[in-house]
């Protein structure tokens, strides 16, 4: 293999001419799928036979968004409501009839975090391993299940039973999809479509309130109380959602029928070799699952989603159980959630697109970790009810538009397709337990101030505020002293390139 200078820090397009000398260039479309299908997301070498202006890349990302965003977004949007409308379930009557005290209803949160953690992982080297179209699809009909089941449990063991069985069935969602998006859009569009998906999130607290207070007039029907229904009724449109996703979803760029074979041939092309001027390694190999489990980047990382997933479970679980304490109704208490989340997809939408558009993912994270920090320590403090819960606001957008930068810069700064994949699972599966913590942190005793819950909660967020400035001086340090190296002309080849990964000297680390 010959050796090839790096004269500049940003990645150029390889030639079509030089290509042909290094791999088999594939015009029929149903070869290109046969390589993605071995490969698992098509070779790097595969360039695209004609270029798009501005303007045809601009509607192809939009003619992909219209495609994958919906229903992703729909899936997440019942899994998060799924895995929070218990908070819901507790204002309708089921710690009364269940006898649940608030030792009781916290280890029933806790012990859907322990499995939803474990699992993330292996889940994501299964999604490796099968289509992304039945994966995705299957895991969604299984919680739906799961979660229509739930409504009928007669006792603390079976909800217990029944929240592990969820945490099982749903930890292969989130880093699936996120991982599944990385093999579509280019690094610097990657966080607004997570935005864009992970705002279902917030929607779904939304929804999941006004569903709540509806469904609070059912309570009765056929001997069952409003918190059996919250589950039956959700947990069924769940099914419907994993049902419809068999037909809507699709694997990978060179196997997706509604694009043209040159939109394909481009998508794998823009993706591949965005991040280096050879493409990415795209063979599977037990070393980079070594990689993934040795890089600096990765736990560095899992401090930093701890500091935003903390907060963000502890507000999920517990905002109605928190503004119930300013003297509303259980009904009131419910709508009263709605506005918090709104607000919260709002700035969560500004801050993906102005994170993509400027390149950047640190600035709005720490802004996000800067208004959990006022919104906790208002709720901390003595102040009205009102100030309280303009407070709450702070916590659930902070928490909510700070979370898709954080798993979007872990997943920019990987390269090597399988080593993202396992490295992403890592952070979210290992971080993940901060979930599990914050499940305990609200008590009942502690009302109405719950000085131990919000007190813990800004020990994330302190967490968070030392962490990302020390992963930005870390990355800085790094491509300064790789644009040393470049200016000294040393030469690497093709495969040793590859190799390295976003260790190689022409890989630059996203800020």
């Amino acid at each position: 293999m010959s050796s090839e200078k790096n004269s500049s820090a940003s990645p150029t397009k390889p030639s079509l001419e030089k290509d042909r000398e290094t791999c088999e260039y594939v015009e029929n479309s149903k070869d290109v799928a046969v390589q993605v299908i071995d490969n698992f997301g098509g070779k790097a070498t595969l360039p695209p036979s004609l270029a798009l202006t501005e303007e045809q890349e601009r509607k192809l990302w939009r003619k992909i968004d219209l495609r994958l965003m919906p229903i992703l977004s729909l899936m997440y949007l019942f899994s998060f409501l799924d895995r929070g409308n218990i908070g819901n379930a507790k204002l309708q009557g089921l710690t009364t009839q269940l006898h649940l005290d608030s030792n009781k209803y916290n280890i029933a949160l806790t012990m859907y975090f322990i499995p939803y953690c474990i699992f993330e992982c292996p889940a994501n080297l299964v999604l490796e391993k099968v289509r992304p179209s039945r994966w995705l699809p299957g895991i969604t009909v299984v919680w739906g299940v799961v979660m229509t089941l739930m409504g009928l449990v007669k006792n603390y063991h079976q909800l217990v039973g029944a929240r592990v069985c969820l945490g099982i069935a749903e930890a292969g969602l989130f880093p699936g999809v996120v991982y599944y998006l990385t093999l579509w859009y280019p690094r610097h569009q990657l966080q607004l479509r997570i935005g864009y998906f992970f705002g279902a999130a917030s929607l779904a607290g939304a929804f999941s309130g006004l569903l709540a207070f509806a469904i609070s007039f059912m309570s009765g029907t056929r001997g069952l109380l409003g918190w059996s229904w919250i589950f039956i009724i959700e947990g069924s449109a769940t099914v419907a959602v994993g049902l419809l996703s068999f037909f809507i979803l699709v694997d990978f760029p060179a196997t997706a029928k509604f694009l043209t074979a040159e939109e394909r041939a481009f998508v794998i092309w823009k993706k591949n070799y965005e991040n280096s001027s050879v493409g990415e390694e795209e063979d599977f190999s037990v070393r980079h699952i070594i990689q993934a489990f040795t890089d600096w980047q990765v736990f560095l990382h899992i401090p930093i989603y701890m500091s935003v997933v903390g907060p963000l479970y502890g507000i999920t679980f517990f905002l109605p159980t928190i503004i119930n304490t300013f003297g509303h109704t259980p009904a009131v208490s419910q709508l009263l959630t709605v506005p918090p989340y709104i607000f919260a997809a709002i700035v969560l939408y500004l801050f993906a697109r102005y994170s993509d558009r400027l390149r950047m993912r640190s600035p709005f994270i720490y802004l996000g970790l800067g208004m959990l920090l006022v919104g906790f320590t208002i709720n901390v403090s003595n102040a009205a009810p009102g100030v309280k819960y303009f407070g709450t606001f702070f916590c659930v957008a902070g928490s909510y538009a700070s979370f898709p930068g954080v798993v979007a810069w872990l997943g920019n700064n990987l390269a090597g397709q399988y080593k993202r994949g396992v490295g992403m699972a890592i952070q979210i599966g290992t971080g993940g337990f901060s979930g599990a913590i914050a499940s305990n942190i609200y008590r009942t005793q502690d009302s109405p101030r719950f000085i131990l819950g919000h007190a813990l909660e800004l020990m994330f967020v302190g967490i968070g505020l030392v962490c990302v400035p020390v992963a930005v001086i870390c990355y800085k340090w790094i491509n300064a002293n790789r644009e040393k190296e470049m200016q000294k002309g040393l030469s690497y080849s093709r495969e040793e390139l590859k190799r390295m990964g976003d260790r190689a000297p022409d890989f630059r680390y996203m800020i």
